[in-house]
């Protein structure tokens, strides 16, 4: 397993064990099946380890599970404050307090903002004392290092960053996500001051582990005993400032696909740098329409989610799989949400920024996105 260092010279596993998808069992982790994954991560040469409040049983199980096998010094535990909960000092120490219950130990090795949304959010929490308390649980040893994880836009992020002396910042980012959230400019400005960059859903969800025939077909041609997500982390990995790059494995086979990704880590060349761009334009021009999600159609006298109709629309066409939409399409987006409920009135074409065929793209999405799901029967 190929290792980096973080902000104090500390080797960290390039591959880092999301524990947000532990697999399940009747609705309950499934702790059998999660021993023998993180456990093969942990021989692999895996010692960061990723979990948050908020995960249902997520803390607890890995707390059980390190503890039991009597490696709990020999990983890193990250995890993450649940803020949007917290009304007073006495609630940071409470929700803290609880964590290292669950997690069976008394030191957090990194502790996160979780999902810190913007700058009126952090003053908020400073207002609630939340430079006292890091302080002071990092003077003792109780908070090794502190970040922040994210999912806003570029232009919050870079005014984050400054907002503390932060020793990590966690963001999304992958090869189809370089303009999304942080995205390049929020990686660059974080390389530039020196913030080390732990990075969730490199594969996008998903989404980057499978595509059409013909975009899997150029991935096997460049390597043909390589899974479609390794070439997703071999991106990531290939930016020198990604320190920890997350997998959230919920089975033995991703686990040992993704060790082997890891071991003796190699990053893309130049050639295997020009497929993925060429794949990504091909991807990108597969986009039905412009919809850039502003909601400035909102809200649609007809009840249609206008945005979202388009966004799954897009998502179909870009992967080339129905399964990539699947569950939001029959499950997520109400029916009484969905195109068909259009009665073509145009009043979101007249404020539409980007001038787009509103009634027409609407009835094409449904179209298309209900032949797939017949085809799919």
């Amino acid at each position: 397993m190929n290792h980096r260092q973080d902000r104090y010279g500390n080797p960290i596993s390039i591959l880092g064990f999301g524990c947000m998808r532990f697999p399940q069992t009747a609705g309950h982790i499934n702790m059998e099946e999660t021993e023998r994954e993180i456990l093969e991560a942990y021989r692999g040469g895996v010692n960061y380890f990723d979990t948050a409040y908020v995960y249902p049983g997520s803390e607890a199980a890995l707390g059980e599970i390190l503890a039991r096998n009597g490696i709990r010094d020999q990983v890193s535990i990250a995890t993450k404050l649940p803020h949007y909960l917290i009304k007073s000092r006495e609630g940071l120490e409470k929700y803290f307090a609880e964590q290292l219950r669950r997690l069976k130990t008394d030191h957090i090795d990194s502790y996160l903002m979780h999902m810190l949304t913007d700058t009126a959010t952090w003053e908020r929490l400073k207002g609630l004392g939340i430079l006292e308390f890091l302080a002071e649980k990092k003077k003792s040893g109780a908070i090794r290092q502190i970040g922040f994880s994210y999912h806003g836009n570029t232009e919050m992020f870079c005014k984050l960053v400054d907002c503390y002396d932060w020793d990590f910042c966690q963001i999304q980012y992958n090869y189809m996500d370089t303009e999304e959230q942080a995205g390049d400019k929020g990686y660059a400005l974080a390389e530039e001051l020196g913030i080390p960059l732990v990075i969730m859903e490199p594969v996008k969800g998903g989404s980057l582990a499978n595509f059409s025939d013909d975009i899997n077909a150029k991935f096997k041609a460049m390597d043909k005993d390589a899974s479609i997500a390794s070439w997703a982390f071999r991106w990531v990995g290939s930016h020198s400032n990604a320190k920890v790059i997350l997998s959230g494995m919920s089975n033995e086979e991703q686990v040992e696909d993704n060790l082997k990704t890891f071991s003796n880590f190699k990053p893309l060349d130049e050639a295997e740098e020009k497929m993925i761009s060429e794949i990504v334009s091909d991807l990108q021009s597969r986009v039905q329409n412009g919809c850039t999600g502003c909601r400035y159609c909102m809200p649609c006298p007809a009840g249609v989610n206008i945005p979202q109709n388009f966004a799954l629309w897009n998502k179909y066409h870009i992967y080339g799989t129905y399964d990539h939409v699947k569950n939001a399409w029959e499950k997520d987006l109400k029916d009484e949400e969905k195109a068909k409920c259009c009665v073509k009135c145009g009043k979101c074409e007249k404020v539409c920024p980007q001038h787009l065929s509103i009634r027409r793209d609407l009835e094409l999405a449904q179209k298309d996105l209900d032949s797939a799901a017949a085809a799919q029967e």
